[in-house]
Parts: structure tokens; sequence; C-alpha cells
């Protein structure tokens, strides 16, 4: 077996080449810096090389396994050369290159978590999770240690098919918007050379409603369920979620503060919408059931105390999901699910799109629109289930 020694891949400065091992089955990259001055005694040019020392690839790959490790690792290490290349001409040129090299992209993903400061942290936290659990299933030996040129676009479109395939509704789409968050910030702190999430596009059909909705039956139903050992807290959150559309990090955050008992009025800003949106603040009537499930504040101008004394949302959805299935409702319901059911409800009930679109502090009524769709679903479906009853024939 004749060993390879110059096997250019791609050129530049430095070149990529490839050489083969000594027992001929497998070969490694390596690049080559081309110095752009001599040595003055001796007149001879510098070189310099680099080992890609974690991508090994194979001489006559026999499968499509092994095919597949050539193609990921050719395109790995052509992304490195145009790296290292910008890294280079900055030298040469004398200043620094901002490319930090040697960082561990799920480090610094870790530590972005932790020290996230808004009230989508558990979205955050459950993309860092299942950006894990893709990199184990897909990639093992990134499991532990990824760098930043790693993260080729190829690699993420993966990640957002995983997303996809595990996921479902809009779950994918808001956990790939914080994932490209994370990159963003990493963009900003030196870490990639350009956005490798560029043309990289999670789809999903934003005006489909896809999570369960509880009817005004099941709502009754719903209320008309107590147990001993139910979180009280949790009953009136919800019951109040589902006649506001308020969402759990608005509800959780709700204070006295926020109700204006002279006016009977609920005004809040919505933390989702919060300093980009202009219909970021909601203001909702209430009637006198929701003012006395709210009630007073249990010590006089206390005003910044909870309305509602929740626990975590895992242990309130866990309670939530007890409560649904002691009522004999077979649904899949989150909490999110209050907003929705609050929407469709209302519109089943004859409000015309534009005031709810207000009630639940939409910008526009595109986001809206979805529950119009989940109306006419609902109005086909019992015309269907009135007209199964008989057999027409004219």
């Amino acid at each position: 077996m004749v060993r390879i020694n110059k096997d250019l891949i791609e050129g530049g400065n430095p070149q990529l080449l490839k050489r083969v091992s000594k027992d001929g089955t497998r070969y490694s990259y390596y690049l080559l810096y081309n110095w752009h001055w001599y040595n003055q005694e001796t007149g001879a040019a510098k070189r310099t090389m680099e080992t890609l020392k974690d991508l090994k690839s194979y001489v006559n790959p026999k499968n499509k396994y092994e095919r597949h490790v050539n193609k990921e690792n050719d395109e790995q290490a052509k992304q490195r050369r145009r790296i290292r290349e910008k890294e280079f001409t900055a030298t040469i040129q004398g200043y620094t290159w901002p490319i930090k090299r040697n960082c561990n992209f799920l480090e610094y993903f870790g530590e972005y978590v932790e020290n996230y400061p808004k009230k989508d942290l558990r979205m955050m936290v459950g993309t860092l999770k299942r950006w894990k659990a893709f990199l184990a299933l897909y990639y093992p030996a990134l499991a532990e240690y990824i760098r930043p040129e790693m993260m080729t676009p190829k690699l993420i479109k993966e990640f957002v098919d995983y997303l996809q395939e595990h996921g479902r509704g809009e779950g994918p789409l808001g956990y790939y918007q914080r994932f490209r968050k994370v990159v963003k910030a990493g963009m900003d702190d030196g870490l990639f050379m350009g956005d490798p999430c560029k043309g990289v596009h999670c789809i999903t059909d934003r005006e489909q409603l896809r999570k369960d909705v509880l009817s005004v039956e099941e709502i009754k139903q719903l209320i008309a369920t107590h147990s001993p050992q139910q979180n009280v807290e949790v009953r009136r959150a919800f019951i109040f979620c589902l006649f506001t559309g308020m969402r759990w990090c608005d509800v959780v955050e709700l204070k006295y503060a926020n109700i204006d008992y002279g006016n009977r009025l609920l005004k809040f800003d919505q933390a989702k919408t919060s300093g980009h949106s202009s219909a970021s603040g909601v203001v909702l009537p209430l009637r006198d059931d929701l003012l006395q499930l709210i009630g007073e504040p249990p010590v006089d101008n206390h005003l910044e105390l909870p309305v509602f004394l929740l626990p975590t949302y895992t242990m309130a959805i866990k309670s939530l999901r007890r409560w649904v299935k002691a009522a004999g409702i077979n649904k899949h319901i989150t909490w999110h699910c209050a907003r929705h059911s609050f929407a469709v409800n209302i519109l089943n009930g004859g409000a015309n799109i534009k005031t709810v679109a207000a009630l639940l502090g939409h910008a526009s009524l595109a986001h809206t629109e979805k529950y119009t769709r989940a109306v006419d679903s609902l109005k086909r479906n019992a015309i269907d289930g009135l007209l199964s009853d008989f057999d027409i024939n004219i």
C-alpha cells in the first residue's frame, strides 16, 4: 500500500490535505500553512502544519455508514480550513481574530441557560435537553464536546428534523427559536464566523390549532370535580385562565396590584411580548364570580403579593392532569389549553375576531385566525354528529 503524504482536498492558505495511516485503512486530515515571509538567514519559506486529530476517515469505505462518516468528516474539515484561513489572514495582518477556537458549545449553552433571566426559562432548559439528546443519538462522539466550528447547517437541519419528529404542535418551532437565540449570543461572543443556522428553517402551520380544547360542557364537568388531595391554588388559577385566556407565565406572576377592584378590571403586561409588541398590555373586564375567585389581598396595602400561590410548572401540570382524569375527560390538557379553550369558546359564543384578538393581547388578527378555523371544525363536527343519527333518503 502506497502512503499518500500530500493528497490535496481543498486549496487556499492553509491547504487542506490528507494522509493515510501506516496500516493503510484510515486517513487523517491536516492543514498546511504557507507563511508569506522568509527567514532572513536561510531564505527558506516558513511552513507549519496542524493535524485535525478528531477526524478519521476510511480509505476504502465498505458500507453506507463508512461513506457517511467520510462525507461528514470532509465537510467538517473544509469548514475548519475556511475558519483557519480567516484566522491566518488576521494574524499576518497584525490583528486578533475574534473566533474562540477551543470553546465547547455545550458548556456555553449550559452557562447561557444558567444565567438566562427571562420567563421562558422552562422552554430554554427544554431546548438544551433536546440538543443534548439529539447529539447523544446521532453524534455520540460530540455528545460531551462540540466546537462551534463543527456546527454546520447540515447538522442543525438534522436537529430541526429531530425536533419535528419528536415534538408536536408549535413545540419544535419554539425550541428552535430558542436554540437560534443561543447561537446568536454565541455569534456576538465570537464563537462563530457566520450564522450556522442561516437557511435552516422549522416549518409549522401556525394557523392550525393543534392543542386540545375544553368545551363548555367539559369545563363545567371539570369545575364540578373535587378531590380531597387536589391542589386548591392550581384549581383556582386554571379556572381563572379558562375565563381570561392568561398564559402560565402571566398567571404565576399575577399580583393584587393588577386588579382594579373599583372598575372591575384586570390589567397586566404579557411576559411573552413585553417590550416588543404594541399589544403587550392587556385589560380584561372581571365579573363578580372572577373577582370572588381572586379574593381580597390577605394583608391591607400588600398589593405586590401574588394572587395564586402556585407550585412549579411541573407540579402544577401533574396536579392538573390528575384533576382532568378524575373528571373523566380523555384529552391531553396542558396549561396553555386554558388559553385556547377561552378563545375558541368565546368565538363559538358569537364574539368577533377583533374582540378576541384584543382579549388575548394579539398584535394582529393573523395569530387569532387559527381559533376561527377551530370553531369551524367544531361546528362541522356538531353537524356531522347530528346527521349521523339519521338516514336521509330523499
